[in-house]
This record gives C-alpha cells, structure tokens and sequence, in this order.
C-alpha cells in the first residue's frame, strides 16, 4: 500500500489546484497495457497525486498505434473509478498524426475527439503540444477561447513554445481578453537546463506561470538505474546511455547518489526534488510503468534538500 502524502502541498495552475508530481501518461497503452495502467493510476491516486498528463498523439508511434491509445486508458480508469471530478486531467492539441497543427478548425476538431476517448466533457488543462508558426497566435487562442466559454476546458497551456511566440500570445490574451495561458510544459531536468533556463523560464517568472516539465527523469536516467558497465532492458535505454557517455551525466549521477544517501531516498526522488525547487516550476511530470515504480516519485512531496545539496545538485549539472 502507498504512504499518502500530504495534500497541503498542492499548487495552483489559474484555477486548478494540483498534486507536486504529475504522473505520465505516455506509457499507457505503450508500455504499460490497461491493467497495469489502472494498476499505476490507482496507486497515484492513493498516494495522495490528482494531476495526470497525456496528449492526444500518446502513443501514435508505437507500430499498430494510432494515436489516442492514453487517453482512452485514461477515460477507462475514469469511467470505471467515478472520480473524475477528483483528477485534474490535462491533455494536447496540435501533434496527432490525423489532427496535425493549430489551425482552429483542427483544435476543434481535436478537443472533441480527446473529449470521447476520455469519457468526459471538460477538459482540465489544454496545452498546445508543439508552437505552429504557419498560424497566427490569434486564431488558436480564440479557438481555444471558444473551448475555454463552452466548458470544454478550464485552463490552457503551452508547451515545446519559443519566449517570443509566448509573449505574444500573452499580450494578445490581454489585450483582446481571451482565456489566457496558465502553464508550460517545457523539456527541463538536471542534465537539460538550457531548454527551459534562459529567456522562457524568465517570461514564465514574469507572467506568473507555471512551468510543469517534461523529461523530468531524462527518459530514465536520473533514476539512477543506468549505469556504466550495466545493461537495462527498457524502451528508453538507448537516450539514457547517450548521458552516461557525458562528463556531465556522470558528474550529475555522482551527485544524486551523494544526496539520495544522506537522505535514504532513490536518486529519482532526489532529481524530481531538485526540479521542484526550482523557479516557477509547479510539479514536474515523471510516468511508471508499474506500480513500483511510484514509491520512488511520490517521495518527492516528503523530501526537503537543503541549499547545500541543490547547489551540489547545480553545480553538477552545469
């Protein structure tokens, strides 16, 4: 049974009040089949976490696959559980093989799609999965105004979006008082700083956004699991290796190992937690594939690093 975990420590997304870790969804319908999905999610849930991310592409490229496959385990799980209104659940527009870019009659068309797989009429959290540059900011924020006023959604976010692009979006929400972005979901971990760090984390800072990202655990490899000399069989290990073929991967696992001793914690929840100290992130995404997994990831709601460690942490990962 997994240790609850206070729920004090939610934070705020505009109007939504999530969990300090946002399970994954990407391994549903992957990885993970329908039983060992419910499996996960009803231990999240138990351990105290509301917030589940997907998209609509999740897992279209996994031969045989879609598109589609996480938000129907998803609805499923919902559907059977009857606590929908006890999950946020957040989902993506713009990358489906059949829905491809932002164009408002796509969006639309999208959400409605997501909406039937998910078994549900609201959507929590809308992101943008990828910016379109082939279409103007004002045509996908009015469609998703639109949603935003029939109650398909609550709030919306962007991710994988350029500083630029954001604030223009930003300024045109305020100007024309459209629903405006809350969140972003950027790729950002201790052995990739420099996707977030810089000009997007400071326009976040500015705006009062939350930042949500993604990759938390480096596709694995800040769970400590990979190391020299070691082979692990998992659908991720080839982009887990690359970093261990780096000075500054093993520098950062040198580190993680240091804190995650003194705490008696696994490397995994030390990563999550640095990541969670950081600048306006809100609750990094980090997805289990079984249930096992989920012990190491809730931890990072009971693990408090000192500014000694993050700044091990830190240095490190420089």
């Amino acid at each position: 049974m997994t240790a609850t975990h206070t729920p004090h420590l939610r934070r705020n997304l505009g109007s939504l009040s999530v969990s300090p870790l946002c399970l994954g969804g990407n391994v549903f319908g992957w990885t993970a089949d329908e039983a060992e999905s419910f499996a996960v999610l009803d231990a999240y849930t138990a351990g105290g976490g509301n917030f589940v991310d997907t998209a609509d592409v999740y897992s279209a490229w996994v031969p045989g696959n879609k598109g589609g496959e996480s938000e129907t385990v998803i609805g499923n799980w919902l559907a059977s559980r009857g606590n929908r209104s006890d999950v946020v659940i957040a989902t993506k527009v713009g990358a489906h093989p059949d829905l491809k870019g932002l164009g408002a009659a796509t969006v639309k068309s999208a959400v409605d799609e997501s909406l039937a797989r998910l078994r549900t009429d609201y959507i929590d959290l809308y992101y943008t999965h990828y910016d379109d540059e082939s279409v103007e900011v004002g045509e996908f924020l009015t469609a998703l105004d639109d949603l935003v006023r029939a109650g398909k959604v609550r709030e919306i976010a962007a991710s994988n979006i350029s500083a630029q692009r954001l604030e223009e979006s930003l300024a045109l929400s305020d100007r024309e008082g459209l629903a405006r972005y809350v969140a972003l979901q950027p790729h950002y971990n201790l052995v990739s700083r420099d996707t977030y760090e810089g000009e997007l984390a400071d326009a976040a800072a500015r705006h009062g956004l939350a930042a949500v990202p993604y990759y938390a655990l480096a596709s694995g490899f800040l769970t400590g699991k990979y190391r020299p000399d070691s082979q692990v069989g998992s659908a991720r290990s080839g982009k887990a290796a690359q970093y261990l073929a780096t000075d500054r991967g093993r520098r950062v696992l040198a580190a993680l190992d240091t804190v995650a001793t003194a705490h008696d914690v696994e490397p995994a929840t030390v990563a999550l937690a640095w990541l969670a100290a950081q600048p306006t992130v809100a609750a990094p995404i980090a997805s289990a594939r079984t249930v096992a997994q989920l012990p190491a990831l809730l931890a990072l709601t009971d693990l408090t690093l000192t500014e000694t460690e993050l700044a091990l942490l830190t240095e490190a990962s420089a």
